[in-house]
């Protein structure tokens, strides 16, 4: 419930959130107010927003401390202490989705969120590799489940950790979407705001089993501009529709080729196809990424753009997109905690 003092009311309810574009008075609980302080929760970290918030609330202010605090709710049943899984999909491989998840994942760890990566490609684990944890391997306290492995602030866990890098994961479907079960389960997640899944491509067994036994909050589809891309991108959002996961955004990959050496931008995959998608669904257009070398070069080497180039371009475009998909989510309705009744 908001508690607001018949002054306090009127203005918050001008001021507009700078993360959701809300009234704030839809958003803000009052914790506290008096005449020297204004004390506010909202419902996602206030950190990374603390400077926009205060000079949006100068108005209220009129000369009061504020006191922010904020933490991400759940928007579906967790997955024991991990809230919020979200599943990172294509329609069809090569479009760059691991690599937009890592960084998607790390630029929402930089706006204050507590983030894990779940790799569920168990054919082609490319976690480690990104994060540089290849030839670790996670421990067990009890010899039945596993500790996930920390990485640049991640929490990740992967078949990648569990099998040597030469071997095939040579498994039937269901043989697959049980270990990725067990995978998913068996792993001691600390308290997480947000899990990313790394889906493999397709809309085969995996994908449905993630779909239909793990508590998705939501699903973000990644393109490229090609019309083949966007082509598998409508059947990828079609396969969560119908098992009722929705689609929280597009993320328009590989969106157009910008040179290392003057800027140039040229659309080597076709223009603006993410923008006419999102519109033909009506679902948000979270970000368009480009196509360089150093993205490529950053992520193959253990450190992907969002912590090892923070100032540039790209990674900035990572975090246009990370602030986009909270956004869609503060929007969303949290799921009522759970009342603890105390038999006396």
């Amino acid at each position: 419930m908001r508690f607001f003092s018949k002054a306090t009311q009127p203005r918050l309810t001008e001021v507009l959130c700078p993360l959701t574009g809300l009234p704030l008075a839809d958003l803000a609980q009052t914790l506290e107010e008096s005449t020297a302080t204004l004390r506010l929760r909202l419902p996602y970290p206030v950190a990374a927003f603390a400077s926009e918030l205060e000079e949006a609330l100068k108005p209220v202010l009129a000369g009061r401390t504020l006191h922010l605090e904020g933490q991400l709710p759940a928007f579906a049943k967790s997955l024991g202490k991990a809230k919020n899984l979200i599943a990172v999909a294509s329609g069809k491989g090569g479009v760059g989705k691991s690599t937009t998840t890592i960084n998607l994942a790390l630029a929402l760890k930089a706006l204050g969120l507590k983030v894990g990566v779940l790799d569920a490609d168990l054919f082609g684990p490319s976690l480690p590799m990104m994060v540089g944890t290849r030839g670790q391997h996670p421990d067990s306290p009890d010899g039945k489940t596993m500790y996930p492995i920390e990485a640049l602030g991640l929490y990740t866990q992967s078949i990648g950790y569990l099998v040597d890098d030469s071997d095939a994961a040579v498994w039937r479907g269901p043989m697959a979407s049980t270990a990725l079960l067990q995978l998913a389960n068996e792993t001691q997640w600390p308290e997480l705001d947000l899990l990313l899944i790394d889906m493999p491509p397709g809309t085969g067994d995996i994908q449905l089993t993630v779909s239909q036994k793990l508590p998705l909050v939501g699903a973000v589809i990644v393109t490229t501009p090609q019309d083949l891309a966007l082509s598998d991108a409508i059947k990828g959002m079609a396969m969560f529709d119908k098992v009722g996961v929705a689609t929280l955004g597009l993320v328009e990959n590989m969106s157009y080729h910008q040179c290392s050496q003057c800027g140039h931008q040229e659309h080597l995959f076709g223009d603006g196809g993410g923008v006419r998608l999102a519109a033909e669904k009506q679902v948000p257009l979270l970000g368009a990424i480009p196509l360089t070398l150093a993205i490529r070069q950053q992520t193959d080497g253990g450190q992907p753009l969002v912590v090892n180039a923070p100032d540039s371009h790209e990674a900035h475009c990572y975090m246009a997109a990370a602030r986009k998909l909270l956004a869609t989510l503060v929007k969303r309705p949290a799921v009522p905690a759970a009342i603890e009744v105390k038999m006396v």
